[in-house]
C-alpha cells in the first residue's frame, strides 16, 4: 500500500481531488486508518483513476463518470471515446483559429480606414497570358469558401505535372471570375501555372486576359487576404473607376508556413 500523497503523485492529481473522489464513492482507498484518517491505496487502483480522469476530461459529470467506470469500461472503449473527443477538440481549434484570423483581418480593415500609411496601391497594364491548370466552383468570394476549393485543385495539378514530366516556368496564378449562371455569389476558382509549352495532359488551358489592374502586395496567410481585396476595391471606388469582374493572386513566395507567403493581388478595373 502507498499513502495518498504518493498515489496522487503517481496519478498526477491533487490530494484534495482524491479526498473528494473518496467522499462521493468514485475512488475509495484500499484502507483508511480508523484512528488517523490516513488513506492508503494500491498501485493497481491507478487504472481506475486514469479512467476517471480521462472521462472527466471528456466533459462528463462525476456522476456520469462513476456510472461508466462502475460498468467496467474496457480499454478499447475508453480509447475510442478519447479519440472521438480528440477529433472534436482539433476541429474546434481549427474553427477558433479561423475565427481569430477573420477578427484580426476585420480589425486591420478598421485600422486602415484612418491609417494614412496604408499599403500603396499600384496600377499597371498586364499582358494576356496562357496558363494551364484546373478550375472549380466556390459558393462565394469569401476566403472561407474559396480556401477549401483552391486547396483541392493544387494536388491534382501537381500530380498532372508529375505524370507528364512538365515543370512550371513561373509562379502560380489563381484567378476568380463571377459565375452568375450558377448563383448570385458563386465564383469560378482557377488555379494555374505558366509552362514552356502546352497543352498538358489532365489539365485545362486558360487564356488570362490582360488589361489595367490595381495591385497590392499581401504578406501572410490567405486567411487574412480578404482585407487586401477590400482595400483594393475601396481604392478603385474612391478613384471613380469601375471593377471589371476579375481578380488574380500571384504567389510570389510560398513556404510551409503561410505567414511567410508573399502574394501579389490584382483586380481589373476600367477608368
Amino acid at each position: 500500500m502507498i499513502t495518498i500523497g504518493d498515489f496522487a503523485r503517481l496519478g498526477r492529481v491533487s490530494v484534495r481531488m482524491l479526498r473528494h473522489y473518496d467522499s462521493i464513492g468514485l475512488l475509495t482507498p484500499l484502507r483508511t486508518d480508523p484512528h488517523t484518517g490516513y488513506r492508503y491505496y494500491e498501485v493497481s487502483q491507478l487504472q481506475r483513476l486514469n479512467r476517471v480522469v480521462a472521462l472527466k476530461d471528456l466533459g462528463l459529470r462525476l456522476d456520469q463518470v462513476r456510472a461508466i467506470v462502475d460498468d467496467e469500461l474496457t480499454g478499447s472503449d475508453l480509447r475510442a471515446m478519447l479519440r472521438l473527443r480528440h477529433a472534436e477538440i482539433e476541429s474546434q481549434i481549427r474553427q477558433d483559429r479561423y475565427r481569430l484570423a477573420q477578427v484580426e483581418a476585420r480589425l486591420r480593415l478598421i485600422e486602415m480606414e484612418t491609417d494614412m500609411s496604408a499599403p500603396t496601391v499600384l496600377t499597371k497594364t498586364v499582358d494576356p497570358i496562357k496558363n494551364v491548370g484546373l478550375r472549380a466552383l466556390a459558393s462565394s468570394q469569401t476566403s472561407e469558401d474559396i480556401g477549401p476549393v483552391i486547396q483541392s485543385l493544387y494536388p491534382q495539378i501537381m500530380a498532372a505535372f508529375g505524370a507528364t514530366a512538365v515543370t512550371p516556368v513561373g509562379p502560380s496564378v489563381a484567378f476568380y471570375s463571377p459565375a452568375p449562371e450558377q448563383s448570385e455569389d458563386a465564383v469560378w476558382v482557377h488555379a494555374t501555372f505558366p509552362v514552356a509549352s502546352g497543352p498538358v495532359t489532365g489539365l485545362d488551358t486558360f487564356d488570362i486576359p490582360g488589361g489595367e489592374v490595381a495591385s497590392m502586395i499581401h504578406r501572410g496567410s490567405m486567411d487574412s487576404i480578404d482585407s487586401t481585396y477590400q482595400e483594393l476595391n475601396r481604392w478603385v471606388s474612391e478613384q471613380g473607376f469601375a471593377l471589371n469582374g476579375q481578380a488574380r493572386e500571384i504567389y510570389l513566395e510560398m513556404s510551409d508556413d503561410q505567414a511567410d507567403w508573399v502574394t501579389e493581388v490584382q483586380v481589373d478595373f476600367v477608368r
